[in-house]
């Protein structure tokens, strides 16, 4: 039974919204597009890009149900588990990169445009490796290659509110699950009433741990199937809070964000999503949906490249290269997943990325 594939849909939307927005966004081939498509280039050159909010919302809910299997804080050791998720995510990233800049390299043989990236030097190749490029301010080299280092961040945030918790005054489960509920409340809270109203913090995790919390609160629901009033408290909580901000100050990245989380939660929580049934397309594009993050930015310049150096400037043609751009993107994706995510994770010890569990939000990786 293939309990996740909920999870699959929403990744499979976003990454396909993630690769067409940065089509529109960096052009140049949808600017001869522009013209007679204008609100859907437009739309997604700018409001697509909160799709971001799907893969936090369930980064957070499969932490939480790697944290928290049964809604009680298990013993975390958070430098082991920062280490497992940097092991997980920064081989297959730092490949990714080098891609990038390799792609750049190649495209700037037949245009100029300013998404090209330069050549890096050291200190900025040590600090993708590291995930600190956001945190020192340096260029990334990559469209997204922000969300991984903020990835990194929430689930060692996360750890730590854990590891807290399982430590609180008494050793009952209850306890612990109260403990776990105020601590990811009040880091909710802060997020979203302080930290997620001002820009200059959008390097850190607090600034996206409002979204990822939601998603945790979706797991502890989706897990409290043996208890109505636990169910209800956690809903409840998903509701204040996401409300609460709303109201404050509306945000559409969090009303996405607060959707996707109410959908997690009386999704599986219902068990509305369960199928005797496997869907294998369904289950092959969610488990390479962080390849195609990864790799999708240096397959559209190259792209772009070519059909700008090539191609008639017309829409048809042009429109013609963003349909290639999207499919080559998807395409190399599986190959990155088959040739490099896979092997890499063997290399590192980590699982092979199979099962629902095991992939990225995957940023998409829990």
């Amino acid at each position: 039974m293939h309990h996740f594939r909920l999870l699959d849909i929403l990744r499979i939307a976003a990454f396909n919204l993630i690769v067409l927005h940065h089509l529109a966004f960096y052009g140049p081939m949808a600017d001869h597009v522009r013209p007679i498509l204008p609100d859907l280039i437009d739309w997604l050159a700018g409001s697509a890009r909160i799709v971001v909010q799907i893969f936090l919302v369930i980064a957070g809910f499969l932490a939480a149900r790697s944290f928290c299997p049964h809604g009680v804080p298990e013993k975390v050791r958070p430098l082991h588990a920062g280490m497992r998720r940097f092991l997980k995510l920064a081989p297959s990233f730092t490949v990714a990169m080098g891609l990038a800049v390799l792609g750049s390299m190649l495209a700037s043989l037949w245009m100029a445009h300013p998404s090209l990236t330069q050549f890096p030097d050291w200190s900025q190749v040590a600090a993708h490796a590291l995930l600190l490029h956001g945190v020192f301010g340096i260029e990334s080299l990559s469209a997204g290659a922000w969300y991984v280092a903020i990835d990194f961040q929430l689930y060692l945030m996360l750890a730590c509110l854990m590891r807290f918790a399982y430590g609180s005054p008494g050793n009952s489960s209850a306890a612990k699950r109260l403990a776990a509920a105020v601590l990811l409340t009040a880091g909710i809270g802060a997020s979203l009433f302080y930290f997620n109203l001002d820009a200059a913090w959008d390097v850190w995790a607090v600034y996206f741990f409002g979204s990822y919390g939601l998603g945790v609160l979706a797991w502890w629901t989706a897990e409290a199937k043996n208890s109505a009033y636990r169910t209800a408290v956690m809903l409840g909580l998903i509701v204040l809070l996401g409300g609460l901000a709303l109201e404050f100050e509306f945000r559409s990245r969090i009303a996405l964000a607060l959707a996707i989380a109410l959908l997690l939660a009386v999704a599986y929580r219902f068990q509305t999503v369960r199928s005797a049934r496997a869907w294998p397309a369904v289950q092959y594009f969610g488990r390479i949906s962080y390849a195609v993050f990864l790799v999708h930015f240096p397959v559209c310049l190259l792209v772009n490249a070519a059909f700008t150096r090539f191609g008639e400037a017309s829409v048809v043609v042009q429109g013609c290269g963003m349909l290639v751009a999207w499919c080559a993107s998807i395409a190399a994706g599986g190959a990155f997943h088959r040739w490099i995510e896979i092997p890499l994770g063997s290399l590192v010890g980590q699982d092979r990325l199979k099962g629902s569990a095991a992939r990225l939000t995957s940023p998409l990786t829990a």
